[in-house]
């Protein structure tokens, strides 16, 4: 009969398993609710253990976050190949399974991270800290987005449908954790086409812009995300005569 033996991590490798345990209970519960006894527990590792590798539950939050913030740019990126339609849908395919899989760490990334330390005292340096992780978020979202477009100067008003569509993203994405009463698939759809209605929008207003949504439209199959949009659009309209037409 043999006895197990328990293998001795490394520095570096406690720290990784530190930060996944961590950012998995945050996943499922308010960073604010989880204490450093249960991140212990989780681990199988004592209190005073976790201490040694960060100094802090908010440096161990931090941590989980950044890793985080990773995973969801991630999400961002998709082979440039195809209609523009079917690359975003993948995309908010991947970004809202991120949400629905870590729903309160999500909403504590979006929202500016714990709002106090263990002492009830605000801590100005960790929202600061999560802020900037947000915005690395925003920034890579933004540069996929284009890098799909083929552009790398993008106009004013490209770049305002750009970066309100991303935050449109966000916040959809935090309403919905709210009871999650429309189904994933459909809010995914909705967003891609929210994409197309901003750039629609501002096409009516530029000519750059309209040039712009005519290529997409112009690679756009007949069963595509942007296809279905028109043709939803379309029955919503007053019917017009065969003549019209």
């Amino acid at each position: 009969m043999t006895t197990g033996v328990r293998r001795r991590m490394g520095v570096e490798e406690r720290r990784q398993q530190l930060i996944g345990v961590a950012l998995e209970l945050f996943s499922h519960r308010s960073p604010d609710d989880v204490s450093i006894d249960e991140i212990a527990a989780a681990a199988g590792i004592s209190r005073p253990l976790v201490y040694h590798y960060f100094p802090g539950k908010l440096s161990l939050y931090e941590a989980a976050l950044r890793r985080a913030a990773e995973d969801l740019a991630e999400r961002f990126v998709e082979p440039r190949e195809g209609p523009l339609g079917a690359r975003l849908l993948r995309v908010m395919g991947r970004f809202l399974a991120f949400v629905d899989d870590h729903g309160p760490g999500f909403s504590a990334l979006m929202r500016g991270g714990p709002a106090v330390s263990a002492g009830g005292a605000c801590v100005p340096g960790t929202v600061s800290t999560t802020t900037a992780l947000i915005d690395s978020v925003r920034q890579a979202a933004y540069d996929q987005i284009l890098a799909h477009l083929g552009i790398t100067d993008p106009p004013a008003r490209l770049e305002l449908v750009v970066r309100s569509w991303i935050s449109l993203a966000e916040s959809t994405a935090l309403i919905w954790l709210d009871g999650r009463r429309i189904p994933r698939a459909e809010l995914e759809l909705q967003l891609v086409h929210d994409f197309a209605a901003l750039t629609a929008v501002s096409a009516a207003y530029d000519a750059e812009m309209a040039a712009l949504l005519r290529d997409i439209l112009a690679a756009e199959p007949a069963d595509g995300p942007f296809a279905e949009l028109l043709e939803r659009l379309f029955t919503l309209a007053p019917q017009a005569s065969a003549e019209e037409r």
